[in-house]
């Protein structure tokens, strides 16, 4: 049973596109619409939706485990070295993390129809997820994170993203979760205080 079978699957995947067209047309300190991300309740839901599906997995060892490893970026954070970086740089890291996580949710979620039959709150999270990948994808454009990224790419060529495997779907999105609240998060703050100067 897919979304299109049943419309009440709908409501959560648009929930946070209903929530960004709300607070960009209902709320005049966003300054401009064209940088929601730079409001943090914007960020802030997703998060929230993220370590909802991270909580919603359960034990690593139950369900949701996958017939092959699935590459992820890596979402640990040196402050030192990221303080350091340029933020076109910032941008390239967060931009190849975030296509990488993408990727791997997709595969995650192929991986699973074809294993076994995953419950229906696992396929909604798994479906959340990528829903919000994409709007998240969107927003990071409008904030010209794909332009300093591009700008930037020959110094981001030198370190090469660095990356792991996971085996199930609790610590995929325990990767997901991690990398919002951690390099997503902190870049789309230098951006906004930088777009703001």
């Amino acid at each position: 049973m897919g979304a299109r079978d049943c419309p009440a699957l709908l409501l959560p995947l648009s929930l946070p596109l209903l929530l960004l067209l709300l607070l960009t047309l209902g709320s005049p300190a966003l300054g401009s619409p064209a940088r929601p991300l730079c409001d943090s309740r914007v960020l802030e839901r997703y998060i929230l939706e993220a370590k909802e599906a991270e909580n919603g997995t359960g034990n690593c060892a139950e369900d949701g485990s996958f017939s092959e490893n699935i590459t992820v970026p890596d979402t640990k954070v040196n402050f030192y070295t990221w303080n350091r970086m340029e933020v076109s740089q910032q941008a390239a890291e967060v931009w190849q993390g975030l296509a990488l996580l993408s990727e791997a949710i997709l595969r995650g979620q192929a991986l699973l129809a074809n294993s076994s039959e995953p419950s229906e709150a696992l396929q909604l999270h798994v479906e959340k997820a990528i829903s919000a990948l994409r709007s998240l994808t969107s927003l990071l454009r409008a904030l010209g994170a794909q332009k300093e990224a591009t700008s930037g790419a020959d110094m981001a060529s030198a370190t090469p993203l660095r990356t792991f495997t996971v085996d199930n779907l609790c610590k995929l999105f325990r990767i997901y979760s991690n990398f919002l609240r951690g390099k997503l998060k902190l870049y789309t703050g230098e951006a906004c205080r930088g777009g703001d100067r």
